[in-house]
């Protein structure tokens, strides 16, 4: 198993060297540019209605990244957590959040619940061998799509859904294939906006234990640091990406967000000084 391991990391190192030969890092000035950009947008997002937000899956690893970049740029006025339980905050601006408990099983219940919100966010996730085979499906398909119904029933514009790298609805795998036909069913709701992000390998250290997970992370490491955007991707990459895809004006429709293009749009926050987030908030 070492060898097998050995062998893998040495053609990572290969594989994300020839990559790396290709991949130019944006100057300190372009960097400063972007970042001083993107807080305008988002200032100019947040100036211009008062706009809300939900979101879904607030527990996960996703989730939960999401959660802590909104209220820590504060794009929205608004933020909603709609989950299956209260999650419990030491931080005093996440214990002011709204938290809405429903019974995913019966949605058709909580209508209410999804009315009157500009955007929304679904992290919604499980695996197969945490919920079975009906499990995975039942989370994965149902409860999004329930979701995503209710929220264009009460006026949603943009939705956005977390996917995963390379899902195809023809897969003869349950994974591809399930979430490959929630993107698609999802899509073609006629959202004003719909935004589906697929996203490589999530480099996050999970609270949850997942070994294999765990040890793909750490093969994975070299193949993150010379080549980001191949098939890596950090949770907090994506959840700034989310952010500012929100807050830029694209063109109305159904869209998928690459993985290269959530390291871009990503990127727009990653470096931003803790200082100036400060300043900027206090600006709002």
């Amino acid at each position: 198993m070492r060898l097998i391991l050995s062998w893998i990391r040495i053609l990572s190192v290969v594989l994300a060297s020839w990559w790396n030969a290709n991949y130019q890092n944006p100057s300190t000035e372009d960097v400063a540019s972007l970042l001083h950009s993107s807080m305008d947008l988002i200032k100019q997002y947040r100036q211009a209605a008062d706009k809300s937000c939900f979101i879904l899956g607030a527990t996960g690893e996703s989730g939960k990244a999401l959660v802590k970049e909104l209220v820590r740029l504060k794009p929205f006025h608004k933020v909603v957590l709609i989950g299956r339980r209260r999650v419990d905050y030491d931080n005093a601006e996440l214990k002011q959040l709204d938290q809405r408990i429903v019974d995913f099983d019966h949605l058709e219940n909580h209508r209410a619940d999804f009315q009157g919100f500009d955007v929304g966010y679904c992290c919604l996730g499980t695996t197969r061998g945490k919920s079975g085979a009906d499990g995975f499906v039942k989370v994965e398909h149902d409860y999004v799509v329930g979701a995503a119904r209710l929220a264009k029933e009460g006026g949603l514009q943009h939705f956005h859904l977390v996917s995963s790298m390379g899902v195809n609805e023809n897969s003869f795998l349950l994974y591809g294939s399930t979430k490959g036909r929630t993107d698609r069913e999802v899509s073609e709701m006629g959202f004003e906006r719909t935004s589906v992000y697929r996203p490589g390998v999530l480099m996050v250290n999970r609270e949850e234990s997942r070994p294999l997970e765990a040890i793909t992370r750490c093969v994975l490491k070299p193949v993150a640091y010379l080549a980001p955007t191949l098939i890596t991707t950090p949770i907090e990459t994506l959840a700034r990406a989310m952010i500012m895809n929100t807050v830029l004006e694209q063109p109305a429709g159904a869209e998928i967000v690459d993985n290269k293009r959530i390291h871009l749009l990503g990127n727009m926050l990653n470096n931003v000084d803790p200082h100036a987030i400060k300043d900027f908030k206090t600006e709002l």
